[in-house]
């Protein structure tokens, strides 16, 4: 079985993997007599990069079939796992408790099955330790203590950010506050064919000099770097004009045109449609290219972008993230085509707590959250309420990882109703 690697690691690359005859008192949930089994065994292989992990894990009971499982482990850092997939997580202290689906609770003997978490870092400790299996050690470990988890290193109050701090000023490229933004397109150029009444409608031909301005201004939420964007007179889906991105491998390249537009007049079910192309195939590591504050989720951003080779939404408060990360949930999305103007839509509706995404007008599968959780789709994205408020529309480039991109954005429209392609 091939293990899964949500993102690559170059600093982390240690798979926890020994093989040990232990016996000890075990529970009801084995099938077999409650004794270790014979070369019980739990591969943990973690990805991670900075202030953030993901990590495959496999269970191996032995010669002796199970019919439930729990896993447990314990981090030597302040490690806090946000979210999994093929398994319920949770966790008290630096200890991770792991239980079965109702899918893949039976594990044969010589067997195995596989399940993934996703968490934060402020100090990584290495590699865990303590794994056990329904109660019994495995990899070579002793008996389990029966005495309660070390409490000598508790957990941090808050879970680490999902993004550092900015290092650098911001922009100063934004128009000065005595200006009041427009609250619709310029009235001299007309609008993008099919806007259909959007609040916002534009397809950046009003654009004058090299550096987005006016309607838009260029921003890094987080902190900023070599990414950057400007006017593009060579290459547009309509007109003359589009954004152009450069987006930069590695954190603090962060870079985005924001609207000015005023979004707030859309309500509670907001429709979006942007054409986008670029240049260089979505990597492994996590990228947006699309960003949207969610004022009902402390100003956190709902992002847009890609994991893994294919589309993917995140939110910014808690690393969900929309398909789920395991290979059944990817494989539900799709890869944003390369070299060619494509046309993405989007519909939020903050009251029902549902998200419905198309690409060329074919609605994503693994794009959507519907209201009701799917394993491997939107599971993870309702593991807590979700209604969202969203106050803005930022388009451009964020890498977590490797990844570097060249975008062009055009013909940009949002409103209350669905605009189309």
């Amino acid at each position: 079985m091939t293990i899964f690697r949500a993102r690559p690691a170059p600093t982390l690359a240690v798979v926890v993997a020994l093989a040990a005859a232990v016996t000890a008192t075990g529970t009801a949930v084995l099938t077999g007599p409650a004794t270790a089994a014979q070369g019980c065994r739990v591969d943990y292989t973690p990805n991670q990069w900075p202030g953030g992990f993901t990590a495959s894990i496999k269970v191996s009971p032995g010669d002796t079939a199970v019919s439930s499982w729990t896993v447990t482990w314990t981090y030597a850092g302040d490690e806090r796992v946000t979210n999994g997939w093929n398994a319920t997580v949770s966790q008290s202290g630096s200890t991770v408790t792991a239980r079965n689906m109702s899918y893949n609770g039976s594990i044969s003997a010589g067997g195995s099955t596989e399940f993934g978490v996703q968490g934060t870092f402020g100090s990584s400790g290495g590699t865990p330790t303590g794994f056990s299996l329904n109660g019994v050690p495995c990899n070579g470990a002793g008996p389990t203590p029966t005495t309660a988890p070390p409490t000598t290193a508790p957990p941090p109050t808050t879970p680490p950010p999902t993004t550092p701090p900015p290092t650098t000023p911001p922009p100063t490229t934004a128009p000065p506050p005595t200006t009041p933004p427009p609250t619709t397109p310029p009235p001299t150029t007309p609008p993008p064919v099919g806007c259909a009444g959007a609040v916002l409608c534009d397809g950046f031909e009003n654009q004058t000099g090299s550096t987005p301005s006016g309607d838009w201004t260029v921003v890094s939420p987080d902190c900023s770097g070599t990414g950057t964007a400007t006017i593009d007179t060579t290459t547009a889906h309509s007109g003359s004009r589009s954004v152009r991105i450069n987006g930069a491998a590695g954190y603090c390249n962060h870079v985005f045109v924001r609207s000015s537009a005023n979004l707030g007049s859309v309500g509670s079910v907001r429709y979006a449609r942007i054409w986008v192309r670029h240049t260089t195939a979505q990597p492994t590591e996590h990228t947006t290219m699309l960003a949207m504050t969610d004022a009902a989720d402390g100003n956190k951003d709902l992002r847009l972008g890609g994991q893994n080779g294919a589309l993917q939404w995140n939110r910014a408060s808690d690393d969900a993230t929309l398909p789920e990360q395991s290979p059944a949930g990817v494989a539900q999305s799709v890869p944003l085509p390369v070299n060619r103007w494509t046309c993405v839509e989007f519909m939020v509706d903050g009251s029902a707590g549902q998200l419905r995404t198309w690409l060329d007008g074919t609605a994503v599968t693994g794009l959507t959250a519907d209201g009701v959780p799917t394993h491997d789709i939107d599971g993870q994205w309702y593991n807590r309420t979700w209604r969202p408020q969203l106050t803005d529309l930022k388009l451009g480039w964020e890498s977590y990882g490797g990844g570097a991109d060249t975008l062009w954005y055009d013909d940009v429209a949002v409103g209350s109703s669905r605009i189309g392609c």
